[in-house]
C-alpha cells in the first residue's frame, strides 16, 4: 500500500542522528517512533516489501538480526559470574 512504500522510501534515507529521525517520523507520518518501528518490523517481513526493494529490505533484516544477536550476548553476559 501507499504507506508501506512511503515507509520504505523514508527508511532508505541516510540518518545520522536518531533524534532528527524521530522528529521526522512524527512530521512525515504523524505517529510515534515506537509505532513506526513496529510497522517497519512487520513490513520488512513482507514478501511484497522484499519484491519492492530487495536490497533495502535485506539490509534492514540484517541490521535487525545484528541488534538481536547483540541483545542476546548482553543478556548472557549479565547472568555470568565475574572471574
Amino acid at each position: 500500500d501507499e504507506r508501506s512504500i512511503r515507509v520504505l522510501a523514508f527508511e532508505g534515507r541516510a540518518w545520522q542522528q536518531a533524534g532528527l529521525k524521530a522528529e521526522a517520523i512524527r512530521e512525515e507520518f504523524g505517529i510515534s517512533a515506537a509505532r513506526y518501528y513496529r510497522i517497519l518490523g512487520e513490513l520488512i517481513d513482507s514478501p511484497a516489501a522484499l519484491r519492492h526493494d530487495p536490497m533495502l529490505v535485506k539490509r534492514l533484516q540484517r541490521m535487525r538480526e545484528a541488534r538481536a544477536a547483540t541483545r542476546a550476548r548482553r543478556s548472557l553476559s549479565i547472568g555470568r559470574p565475574l572471574d
